[in-house]
């Protein structure tokens, strides 16, 4: 690290955090990004649904996006973790876990969303990999084949309708007491979708690859893969610390520019959207950049 002072800092180095970087690069900003090597998606084979990367392991895409952002020789990287953040008269003072301190007039908080796994056996060995959170990134992948829901209500009803269109073969495990109105009953059962009510007790994979549920009852169901939708929680304090506001699922509230309740303070990535892709991470990270660079120009222009 060639200086601890900085115009913009970034914590969160993956996809919205590399595609911040790399805008404000070529615009010769000061950049500096922190980042502890741990995306939330490190177990995912493949990353789908983002043109010309389709297919593609989310480590080589993320590998390959530091090596071209790195060639902008006003932006450097560090492997470490933003453990407190303090504003500052200059803008803000950001420390991390190895005890350096570096300031910068602007900040992103690119750090991404950490999901409560919930604690069955041999779910987080299969998370991201056959238990999956979004039709969009992995739907096609396992059309046709026999897939389950792990949510209840209106999460899983919404799930349904869209998984659906990729397989016939679909149930809703809701892991206790079903929720749903008499219309959406109806609507379940007119698409011979199956709906149990039993806890889970384990997984049974094969390297991350579902092959069975097994059941509080001590009966077993085969599944080629699973939709779970759970809570989250910021991976940082770091903007609540600071006076960001959060929606009430939870994400950091900004505006169409990236901006959070904070002036000075931009988000982007899963932390800020509904919107769960490496696609949307690199449109909003790229957003996020320029916003902040044209915050900096109106400000020294």
């Amino acid at each position: 690290m060639r200086t601890k002072s900085f115009e913009v800092i970034i914590i969160g180095g993956s996809y919205a955090g590399l595609s911040a970087a790399m805008t404000l690069g070529r615009s010769l900003r000061n950049v500096l990004i922190i980042d502890n090597g741990q995306p939330c998606n490190r177990q995912t084979p493949h990353s789908h649904n983002f043109i010309t990367q389709d297919g593609v392991p989310p480590t080589e895409i993320a590998a390959k996006a530091k090596e071209q952002v790195l060639k902008y020789t006003t932006v450097d990287f560090i492997t470490d973790l933003a453990v407190s953040a303090e504003k500052t008269k200059k803008g803000f003072s950001i420390t991390t876990q190895s005890g350096d301190v570096v300031t910068a007039e602007k900040l992103i908080i690119a750090t991404g969303v950490k999901d409560i796994i919930p604690k069955i056996d041999g779910f987080e060995e299969c998370w991201g990999i056959s238990m999956i959170h979004c039709p969009y990134c992995h739907g096609y992948e396992v059309r046709n084949k026999k897939t389950g829901i792990m949510a209840n209500g209106e999460r899983a009803f919404h799930l349904a309708s869209l998984v659906n269109n990729l397989t016939d073969n679909l149930t809703i495990l809701t892991t206790g007491k079903a929720d749903f109105t008499s219309e959406q009953l109806a609507k379940l059962e007119s698409h011979q979708i199956a709906i149990i009510e039993t806890k889970i007790s384990a997984i049974e994979h094969q390297n991350g690859h579902l092959q069975k549920v097994i059941l509080s009852n001590e009966k077993n169901v085969a599944f080629n893969a699973i939709y779970a939708g759970f809570p989250f929680v910021q991976h940082t304090d770091i903007p609540v610390s600071l006076g960001c506001e959060l929606t009430e699922h939870g994400h950091i509230k900004v505006n169409e520019f990236q901006q959070t309740t904070i002036e000075s303070i931009y988000a982007c990535g899963d932390n800020s959207t509904m919107m769960r892709s490496v696609a949307t991470a690199v449109a909003n990270g790229n957003l996020a950049g320029a916003m902040v660079n044209a915050d900096l120009t109106k400000k020294h222009f």
